[in-house]
């Protein structure tokens, strides 16, 4: 089958409650879409690319013709690690994605069924795709379907104890539309994390080569504005890696269209602003750059277009928000 663009939930400052919404645990994982028949299983990542060498332990999985949709995610002592999965979801060489897959597995989190043989269930609301879902007795090591609930304030309370990602609540009568950013589903993460799009790179002190930092922006339709220096978090393979990815990327001059600090842009290797990572911060501070940014790993299923179609949805929305409150 052709790969579909999965459905997206929009921002939210408060999780909605009542009989019309169920609620569940906002998983910190690789968001993907797997085909499944008796043969085996190929995925898709988010914008679109052939993920299935990657985790070749869910590539094994089988089943009766089936479109699901969900997380992969890395369990770190029992509790999910973004870090971990950043190890795998860049790896494209089937040898060493084997290698990985006995050492750091990951695991498939099914939240939605699209397709079941030739039925097509977009159209249909969530309510009968997750009857149907729950129906198809998927359930074992490589392979579950968490729980939904119907208390989402609870659930908010018992993510934030349980140091989990947050929650994304979704109204039972929704359909699937595929590549949308939709007011039924909404996400409220307990800690901000952030995609941005790296602009440069500055070695380590007291070395030429090796990374000791990104520069990373914003992307804008003006072009990519700057958000800040991100030193905090490259350590161990994280500064190879970036420096691999980074390396063909070389630019003569900042890719950046508003002005970088001297003190941030002396000595920076420039890059095109291609590579996009994600970045856990406190905010911003009162000069609009990251407040202590710390590096979470690289997003190879997100682009520079994804995060700008991104922003114009989550402001789109707003701007629908706040005309409902007039």
């Amino acid at each position: 089958m052709d790969a579909v663009r999965p459905m997206l939930a929009t921002k939210t400052d408060r999780v909605p409650t009542g009989e019309g919404w169920i609620h569940e645990v906002k998983w910190d994982g690789m968001r993907v879409l797997a085909e499944v028949s008796e043969t085996g299983a190929r995925l898709w990542s988010r914008n679109e690319n052939d993920v299935t060498v990657s985790f070749p332990e869910l590539a094994g999985m089988t089943g009766p013709g089936v479109l699901l949709d969900g997380e992969v995610v890395a369990f770190d002592e029992g509790r999910p690690s973004f870090g971990a999965l950043a190890t795998r979801m860049h790896q494209r060489n089937a040898r060493r994605a084997a290698a990985l897959a006995d050492s750091r597995p990951v695991t498939f989190l099914v939240f939605d069924v699209l397709r079941v043989g030739s039925r097509d269930l977009t159209g249909e609301p969530l309510s009968r795709r997750r009857e149907l879902l729950e129906g198809l007795g998927l359930g074992d090591d490589r392979c579950q379907v968490p729980p939904v609930y119907d208390d989402g304030p609870m659930l908010m309370t018992a993510t934030r104890e349980q140091r989990l990602e947050g929650v994304v609540s979704k109204r039972l009568a929704s359909r699937y539309h595929p590549g949308v950013r939709s007011p039924d589903w909404r996400k409220l993460p307990h800690r901000d994390r952030t995609s941005w799009v790296v602009g440069g790179w500055r070695p380590e002190t007291g070395s030429a080569d090796r990374l000791g930092a990104l520069l990373v922006g914003e992307p804008t339709p003006a072009g990519l504005v700057y958000r800040g220096r991100v030193g905090s978090g490259i350590a161990g393979s994280a500064g190879p890696l970036l420096a691999t990815l980074l390396g063909p990327l070389a630019l003569d001059s900042s890719p950046f269209v508003d002005e970088v600090p001297r003190v941030d842009s002396v000595g920076t290797r420039w890059v095109r602003p291609e590579v996009v990572v994600d970045v856990e911060s406190l905010g911003f501070s009162h000069h609009d750059r990251l407040r202590q940014p710390s590096y979470q790993g690289v997003r190879s299923d997100l682009s520079v277009a994804d995060l700008l179609a991104d922003a114009e949805g989550d402001q789109g929305q707003a701007d629908r928000g706040q005309e409902e409150h007039r």
